[in-house]
Formats: structure tokens, C-alpha cells, sequence
């Protein structure tokens, strides 16, 4: 059916599209400030929203605003029954012409109402479906431990899962209610319905389960039912458990009452993206049905994805029940895609079908590679053998199923199972035969703690059974939050490995196979483990053995190759890609647009030597971009790449910080920073040239530091070493020359003691290291042409306030405005290197530039035949030339291969000298005026020098003072304090630290004697 109309609304135009979306769809971008709020832009994209037509007896809206209809006064009896008052005002959906989107008004209640909203109004959308549920009678309680707890469960029976898991879970009844271990004298007993009905009608069938005194319900099949009904099973306090719904969205946080069983498709996904990172593809094509288990597992892909990097290029959606002719259409448009990875989240129904289209439309041949969800190995083991073509279509696909470890326990119902049906055995029986298993220690549990099976009937529908709904057999499962309990703190060990859940309630350690299909069957190349990745070993293997990263075994993929193929192509629709050029005025050598349209340049000769080496053809085309009078800017051709206008850019692109957040890059293949050029002027020699090397300043502390250290080895000297004792004016010239000579290692006053020693080693050591730093200073200065400017860098530009030269269209002039906060009316665009020229040889004075500010590989090729011009200073920026392509381009890095590849061969700087290599000028062997040493290079030599000549004299002078006080004697001590002020004192300490030691040391050997002579005296007389 197609919806036809179109015409122009208050909303504008009125129109909807194929997949029944409004046309033109745009939003305003608001920021609330103060009181209101402001316009800051706007946002478009074409898409829409779906209607659908209604009766007015379903809903209608008067012209006076009043809101009516069977829906309405359902909604009110019900809000009205509620034991407490809800506040709520009725609001039109729509214009009143056109019918809006059911979908679009649940979208916003989804998004705008409290958890106890969305609640009653799934409530009350099953109250009104139960209206179909025969009624029974009155509530019904329970002994404590009843003679028969009853277990409702919901499938298809001929259904692919259905047909295994009534054989699992009988055989699992029988077992539980012969065990003696549990349930002791109660009896299990399953009542299983057959479901024959999909979509809406399927939503009825679970519902009967909620008045028949059932204390759990396993099922339903599907996620779309499941997710119905565990809002209804919310409100009965009725816990449903389900091992084959495993939409990853069904969290525990909105449907308390589910329980999965079995893995979470979310960590299929994840080991989906594994495989997918290991093989090193960037992008996948996702297939599914556009269902609840489809679409949500396709999204939790994407998300699985995009933590690896990679991404979903194409998600190709199919009606939930889609016809051949669907399927055919659909993959047309996968082949016509990039991207040759295709993953395929299918239903049981069509899968086989869409392979057997997509090896009709040849798209299971080499270079494609499909990886199926563990729906396409639940077919293989249940209906193995499958029919020769049907085993044709699916040759070299990789597919998962949910690992169960080997035990003892799954080997013997592996053979008991063989002579209960002749159906194959699929994981999903295992996991059937487990469920039951978990339900029953459950109740066990259950009733050992006291709990009850009772049933009672809600008040509040109770109510409304009065009505025409008829509402009255639906009963709450009194003990239900025990029992969840019980279910949840379950820890036994089954067929399928440990039935425990985490605390979000999934299944301990998620374990998937990972098969390869060959021949009539397939073999295991590996297995994902949630907490170690893709392995090659299982997991009880792997406890023994160290992990050594991510491994699979070989596969055979699709046209039977062994090689890992690429993953992707050029989109096979016959188009060239359009690779953007830079059309710039200046320095054709770099890059040149012909009058006869020819693009020709080194940047363009890197590009096709680096796509030749590719080892596929690339069909392209280099189209021009800019008017070839003003040079274009590249951060515009980047952005034309994201919008699709250009498949790539090359040319001399800098790479930069807000490029790469628009563009991928290639690896660079110029190496280029950005410099200052300006005017300079030849250096004279001079009488003085021995003095350029260091700066005045260096030279003053210099001259400091040889007199200072001359000093302080005279003092630790003076008192020991005759060579600096004497009269006074022999000891001022020892002590200069012995500083001075230090310069050439010449001194031949030898030191003697330790601290002396010291002190001039470290002197030496920094006397080395300035005096080498002079000669090659000065040999520099002596041998290479010096070219001095008043520019000395990019420092000098910022503080003055001269002009700065610029070239037109360059990110340069952002840099100096937002980097180095350099006004905007100081800059000066410069369109070719004749301009470059003339500006700098006006200069300020004459309307030109102090200086220009460009990259080096642009400013060396200048510089190749000016040579009153040079750069100052030094390279203020590190940058590189790359290759742009839109993001998450394969292209990207295979080029960037092939630009390594050039620089190793050779060809790169062969490229380079045919277009860049030119004549230097004569004078440009150096950079301009070879910097002076300054006082910074040198001042940590200078304080480890200082540094060490003041602990010498500390040290030196408290052994001074300790030396005074041991051989002066104390009476003589005591005398001179009494008889002495503190200067005299003083004074006695220099003439003592003056005095040589020796003479020292015999003035107090004979002072000591007086002393002994004069008390042997003293006591002859007494």
C-alpha cells in the first residue's frame, strides 16, 4: 500500500517517503540562557516519521479540544481503581489532519515517563488482550509442599527449536521426579502448550499460563513475545525463564521477573567483533531481521564494534517473514558495498534461504566472507545431515555456537539422547534440559525456607473482571519474589557447564565455539572466551596452560581460498574515485594544474607510485579543486571529503590536529615543519671575531668564576702549601696565574689537601667543557659564511609588531592567530613565491614583510635561488604531508603501506630529487648567524662549581676552629677571654689560620713544655 499524499502543512511539506518517513525532516539547535533561549543552529537529515489511519470510535478530538473514545474512558476506569490519585492531563498527538505515528507517540512516552508509567501501561495494554483468556474460578492456596507443582511452558513444537527442546525437557522431568535428592515427595509437572501463532496472536497464548496456577513459565520462544509478556509476568509476581530469547536489551533493571537461561546475545556479539579485530577488518555489513532479536543484536554489534575500532558499514534490515524477492533485493545492495565482511543475524526461517540467493548472485565466491550467529549451527546439528545443495550454499562460513565443556554428565545424555529421538542434538536441548534442572532446585529451595504456593487475585482486577473484560482468572503468585530469589541464587553444575548467575544476571563464563563449515559438516577453529578472547584450546585446556593472546586455527573461506581475504572492494558500480587536488598558484613542483587540465607534481608521482604498488587496481581520477588564481585551503578539501563531494585528497595537505577529526591521513610522505624566512645581509670579518662565540654575559661570569675559584683555592691552600705563601704581592700573582693556567691545564702549583683537590676537579671538569664549546664555536664562525638578520626567529615576531608574510589558504595564519596570538592585521597573505620575493624586499618600510612564515619544504625550494634571503632561527613546528581519506577508509592504511614501501625501495627519494632537488645557492650551506653561547647552556656547570667551592670553605673553616681549640692551651684561653675583646680574639684565629701549620705545631709543642717546666717548679717550691 502506498501512502500518496502530499501536500504543504503549517509543518511544511507533507510527504512520505518509501520506508514511511516524513520528508525533510530538521531540527533547531537551542541553548537556554537566562530566561529564554537562543537559535544556534539547526540540523537536517531526510527522514521521517510513519502513520497509520484510525477509527474515531478507537480515539477522536473534538474541535473543542475535548479528547474521547474507547481508548480514553479504558484509561480513565483504570487510573480511577488505583488506591492512590494520578495527576494527568490528556494532550492531542498530532495535527488532526494527518494520522500520526503510533510508533513516534511510543517513543516519547518512553523517553519522558517514570518507570511506574511505562509499567501500568503495559498492564493495562494485557488487561485488555486477556479479555480472550478463558476464566476460571475463585484463588486457590496451596499446601506447603504440594503433591504437584505445575511448570507452564510455551513453544512451537515443530518448530527447528521446538522439536528438540520437548524431548529435553521431558527426559529432565523424568530424571528430576526420580532423583530422591530433591523435591523429596512432590512432583514436577510441565504443562507445555504448543504455540501455532507469531507476531501479536503469540502474545495471547503465554498469558493462559498466568491463571493456571503456575509457579514459572519457560518460554516463550521469541524475544518480541518475550518481552510482551514479562511485563505481564512483572505484575503476577510470575518469574519467566527462556534460553532461546536472548535480546540483549531485556535487562533485569525494567522486566524483574525474566530470567535468560542461556547466553546473552550481547557477548555473541562481542566475540563476533574478536573475529573480526583478529582478521584485521575495519568495517562489517550487518544482515538481520528488523525484529526486536534483530535489531537490538545488531546494535549491541555496532557497540562491540566500535570498542575495537571498527564500525558497521551498511545494516541491511529484512521484514521479520521476508519473500525471495526481498532477500534478492536486499543483497543486491550488500554486493554494490565496500565492504565484503557480511555478518548475519538471521531467524531460523530464512537463513538458509538468503544464502541460497547470495550463492545465486555469486557472493559466496572468493573475497567475501560471512559470518553467521549461532542460528546457522542450531540448523546443522538438529537436522544433520542437511541436503547437499543446502551444505553447497554455506561452504567457508564461520559460524558460533554456545560452547558446553565435555563432561562425563553430557557424554551419557549425548547417548541416552540418540535412542530418544532421531532429531539431531543442538545446544538448545541442553540448555532446555538445565533449565528444568534450575527450576526444580529452585523450588526445592523454595519450600525449605518456608514458602508457600498460593495464588490471589489483584483488587484492581477484580474490579474490572465485573466489566466486559472479564479479567477475574488472572492470579499474583503470592511467594513469586522468594521464589525469584531461590532461581537466582541457584549454583549447580549441568550439562551445560555452571547454571549461575551474575549479579546482572547472565550466566557465568559466556563461551562460544567458533566453527568453519567444510565439506558436509564443519570444524572448530577456536573458541571465544568472555575473559580471554579467541583460543584455540577450551577452556578447561587453557587453566593449565599460560595465555599467549588471540589465536584461531585455519579457515577455508568462501570460493575455497586459505587465504585471509581483504574485506572489502571498491563498490562494483563502475565509478571512478574522485580524488581532490589542490589547483595552487604556487610552486608547481609541488603540485600543477596544466591549461590542458594535466595535474602533474611530486605530490601527485607519490600518489600513483604508492597506488601501483597496491596489490588491486584502483580506478580514479584527479580532479581539480580551486580556480587556480587563489590558492584553495585544504582544511576545505578535507571537509569536501567528509561530505562525499571527493573520494580522497592529495596534494600538500599538512597534517593537523583539525584535519585528522574530519579525515583519516596516510602515513606522512614530507616531513615538514614550519620556519621563518627573512632578508639577511653577509657578516664582514673582523679583528674581534674571537669574541662572537659567547655572549657578554657569558663572558663576564666566566672571567667571575676563574677569579673566585683561584680564591678558594688559595685559602685551602695558604696554610699548608708553600707554594701559595710568601709576601703578599707573590701570593695576589700565584694565585692569578694558577687560575688562568687552569684554562689550558698548564698550572704547576700542585694542591695538597683532599678539599683543594676537590674543588679543582670540578673546576677542570667545567673549564673542559666551556673550553671545547669555544673552539667549535668559533671554528664555525671562522670557516662557515655567517648571514645575519634582525630577525632571529619566531620569537622576535611575536614581540615586535611588524608585518608577517603568510601563504593564502594555509592553516599557517590560524596558527600564528590562535597559537602564538599574533593580530589578525599584522598577517599578510602571500599567493606565489614572486610575492614571497617582492614583500620581503620592500619590507615594512615599503608596504611588505619583516618575514614570512611557511613550511620548509615550500620555503627551501624559495631559497634555492635567493640568496639574500635565509631562514632564522629554528623550526618551530613538526608537521608532515599525508594522504586524506574519508574516515574508516581501508584505502588509508594500504596506502600508507605502500609510502613505507616507496621510502624503503628507494622510489620515494628518487620522486623527490626529480621535483624537488634544486641548485643551492651559494651561500646557503648554513643557517643564518650561528647562535652564540649563552650563560643558560652553561649556568647548572657554574652552580655545581659554586656550589662545591662553598662547602670546601665551610667545611674548611670549622676544622679551622676545631684545630685553634685543641692547640691553644685552656688556661692561656681562659686568660685571653678574660683580658681580650672579641676583635682581638678574631685576630688571634686569623694569625692562627694564617700561620703556616708546621710553625703551628712547634709553637704549641714549645708552649706545652713552658707549661710542664713551670708546674714542675711550683711544686719543688711548695
Amino acid at each position: 500500500m502506498r501512502l500518496i499524499v502530499d501536500r504543504i502543512g503549517l509543518t511544511a511539506r507533507i510527504k512520505f517517503t518509501r520506508d514511511r518517513n516524513l520528508v525533510n525532516p530538521a531540527f533547531d539547535l537551542l541553548n537556554v540562557i537566562g530566561t529564554g533561549y537562543r537559535t544556534i543552529g539547526y540540523w537536517h537529515l531526510r527522514s521521517g516519521v510513519a502513520n497509520r489511519y484510525k477509527s474515531e470510535e478507537v480515539v477522536s478530538v473534538k474541535s473543542n479540544g475535548r479528547i474521547s473514545g474507547f481508548c480514553v474512558d479504558v484509561f480513565i476506569a483504570a487510573l480511577n481503581l488505583l488506591p492512590y490519585a494520578v495527576p494527568f492531563e490528556l494532550l492531542a498527538f498530532g495535527s488532526g489532519h494527518d494520522n500520526p505515528s503510533n510508533s513516534e507517540l511510543v517513543r516519547l512516552i518512553r523517553t519522558g515517563e517514570s518507570p511506574e508509567i511505562e509499567k501500568m501501561k503495559w498492564f493495562l495494554l494485557m488487561l485488555i488482550i486477556c479479555n480472550a483468556v478463558p476464566l476460571q474460578g475463585l484463588t486457590k492456596i496451596v499446601s506447603a509442599r504440594p503433591q504437584v507443582v505445575n511448570i507452564g511452558s510455551v513453544f512451537t513444537f515443530n518448530s527447528l527449536i521446538g522439536k528438540v527442546i520437548k524431548v529435553a525437557m521431558d527426559a529432565a522431568v523424568e530424571d528430576v521426579n526420580a532423583s530422591p535428592s530433591i523435591l523429596n515427595t512432590t512432583t514436577l509437572r510441565i504443562i507445555m502448550h504448543d504455540t501455532k501463532y507469531n507476531g501479536f496472536m503469540s502474545i495471547m497464548e503465554p498469558l493462559q499460563f498466568m491463571e493456571s496456577e503456575t509457579v514459572a513459565i519457560i518460554g516463550p520462544q521469541r524475544s518480541t513475545t518475550a518481552r510482551v509478556v514479562a511485563h505481564v509476568a512483572t505484575e503476577l509476581k510470575i518469574p519467566i525463564l527462556s534460553f532461546s530469547a536472548t535480546d540483549p536489551t531485556m535487562s533485569p533493571l525494567q522486566f524483574p521477573f525474566f530470567i535468560r537461561t542461556s547466553q546473552n546475545d550481547l557477548f555473541q556479539m562481542a566475540a563476533i567483533a574478536d573475529i573480526v579485530q583478529f582478521y584485521g577488518w575495519r568495517e562489517v555489513v550487518a544482515i538481520y531481521g528488523d525484529d526486536d532479536y534483530g535489531r537490538n543484536g545488531v546494535a549491541a554489534l555496532g557497540d562491540r564494534l566500535s570498542e575495537k575500532r571498527c564500525r558497521i558499514s551498511y545494516k541491511a534490515a529484512l521484514p521479520p517473514a521476508p519473500t525471495r524477492e526481498n532477500i534478492t533485493d536486499l543483497l543486491i545492495k550488500v554486493a554494490l558495498s565496500e565492504s565484503r565482511i557480511i555478518v548475519v543475524h538471521a531467524s531460523f526461517i530464512w537463513g538458509l534461504e538468503l544464502f541460497n540467493v547470495a550463492r545465486n548472485l555469486g557472493m559466496m565466491s572468493t573475497g567475501y566472507v560471512w559470518i553467521a550467529t549461532n542460528w546457522l549451527s542450531t540448523i546443522i546439528d538438529t537436522d544433520s545431515p542437511l541436503p547437499l545443495d543446502t551444505i553447497n550454499n554455506i561452504q567457508g562460513v564461520i559460524t558460533l555456537r554456545l560452547h558446553t565443556p565435555n563432561s562425563i554428565m553430557k557424554q551419557n545424555f549425548v547417548q541416552r539422547w540418540h535412542n530418544l529421538t532421531h532429531v539431531g542434538l543442538s545446544t538448545y536441548a541442553l540448555y532446555a534440559y538445565d533449565t528444568v534442572w534450575l527450576l526444580a532446585q529452585a523450588i526445592d529451595d523454595f519450600f525449605k525456607k518456608g514458602g508457600n504456593v498460593s495464588f490471589s487475585k489483584n483488587p484492581i482486577i477484580s474490579e474490572l473482571g465485573g466489566g466486559n473484560l472479564h479479567l477475574d482468572a488472572l492470579k499474583v503468585f503470592d511467594g513469586g519474589k522468594i521464589f525469584l530469589e531461590s532461581i537466582l541464587q541457584v549454583d549447580r553444575i549441568g550439562l551445560t557447564g555452571r547454571m549461575k548467575f551474575t549479579s546482572d544476571r547472565n550466566l557465568v563464563n559466556p563461551a562460544f565455539d567458533v566453527l568453519n563449515v567444510i565439506g558436509t559438516g564443519y570444524t572448530t577453529i577456536g573458541y571465544w572466551f568472555n575473559h580471554s578472547g579467541l583460543s584455540v584450546m577450551p577452556a578447561d585446556e587453557m587453566e593449565n596452560t599460560s595465555f599467549s593472546g588471540q589465536k584461531l586455527h585455519s579457515v577455508v573461506w568462501p570460493g575455497h581460498s586459505i587465504k585471509i581475504p581483504r574485506g572489502w572492494v571498491f563498490s562494483n558500480n563502475g565509478r571512478h574515485l574522485r580524488i581532490g587536488v589542490p589547483n595552487r598558484y604556487r610552486f608547481e613542483e609541488v603540485v600543477s594544474v596544466k591549461s590542458n587540465g594535466m595535474i602533474t607534481g611530486f605530490c601527485v608521482d607519490v600518489f600513483i607510485a604508492a597506488i601501483n604498488l597496491l596489490p588491486y587496481a584502483v580506478p580514479f581520477e584527479l580532479v581539480a579543486f580551486g580556480n587556480g588564481h587563489d590558492n584553495p585551503s585544504n582544511s576545505e578539501l578535507v571537509r569536501l571529503i567528509t561530505t562525499g563531494v571527493y573520494d580522497a585528497g592529495v596534494g600538500d595537505i599538512t597534517i593537523i590536529t583539525e584535519r585528522t577529526k574530519m579525515a583519516d591521513f596516510t602515513q606522512p610522505y614530507v616531513e615538514s615543519g614550519l620556519v621563518v624566512v627573512a632578508p639577511v645581509r653577509k657578516l664582514g670579518s673582523s679583528a674581534m671575531a674571537f669574541l662572537r662565540p659567547f655572549t657578554p654575559q657569558m663572558w663576564l661570569i666566566a672571567a667571575a668564576s676563574f677569579l673566585i675559584v683561584g680564591a678558594v683555592i688559595w685559602c685551602l691552600e695558604h696554610k699548608h702549601n708553600d707554594e701559595f705563601r710568601g709576601p703578599p704581592r707573590r701570593q695576589v700573582i700565584t694565585t692569578f696565574w694558577f687560575s688562568f693556567s687552569t684554562l689550558f691545564f698548564s698550572h704547576r702549583e700542585t694542591t695538597t689537601s683532599n678539599l683543594g683537590r676537590i674543588v679543582l676537579i670540578i673546576w677542570l671538569f667545567v673549564v673542559l667543557i666551556i673550553n671545547s664549546s669555544y673552539t667549535a664555536s668559533l671554528t664555525s664562525i671562522l670557516t662557515v659564511h655567517q648571514l645575519s638578520s634582525p630577525i632571529k626567529g619566531i620569537e622576535t615576531l611575536q614581540t615586535n609588531h611588524d608585518p608577517i608574510g603568510y601563504p593564502q589558504g594555509s592553516f599557517v595564519r590560524d596558527y600564528l592567530v590562535h597559537e602564538l596570538n599574533i593580530h589578525v592585521s599584522r598577517l599578510v597573505p602571500l599567493r606565489s613565491p614572486e610575492e614571497y620575493d617582492k614583500a620581503l624586499r620592500d619590507g615594512p618600510g615599503k608596504g611588505g614583510v619583516a618575514a614570512v612564515v611557511d613550511e620548509r619544504a615550500y620555503i627551501e625550494l624559495f631559497l634555492s635561488n635567493r640568496c639574500e634571503f635565509g631562514i632564522v632561527g629554528q623550526e618551530f613546528t613538526k608537521n608532515g604531508w599525508g594522504f586524506a581519506f574519508p574516515r574508516n577508509s581501508p584505502l588509508a592504511v594500504d596506502v600508507s603501506a605502500a609510502i613505507l614501501q616507496l621510502s624503503e625501495n628507494g622510489d620515494m627519494q628518487r620522486i623527490r630529487d626529480k621535483w624537488l632537488l634544486r641548485k643551492a645557492c651559494s651561500l646557503q650551506g648554513a643557517e643564518i648567524e650561528v647562535d652564540r653561547l649563552e650563560l643558560k647552556s652553561f649556568w647548572g656547570l657554574f652552580v655545581v662549581c659554586g656550589v662545591a667551592c662553598v662547602l670546601a670553605l665551610a667545611v674548611y673553616t670549622v676544622l679551622m676552629i676545631r684545630q685553634f681549640g685543641q692547640q691553644c692551651p685552656e688556661e692561656a684561653e681562659g686568660s685571653i677571654r678574660r683580658r681580650s675583646s672579641p676583635s682581638a680574639r678574631i685576630h688571634s684565629f686569623l694569625s692562627f689560620v694564617k700561620e703556616k701549620e708546621e710553625d703551628a705545631k712547634a709553637r704549641s709543642s714549645r708552649e706545652r713544655q713552658l707549661e710542664d717546666i713551670s708546674a714542675n717548679g711550683s711544686s719543688r717550691c711548695n
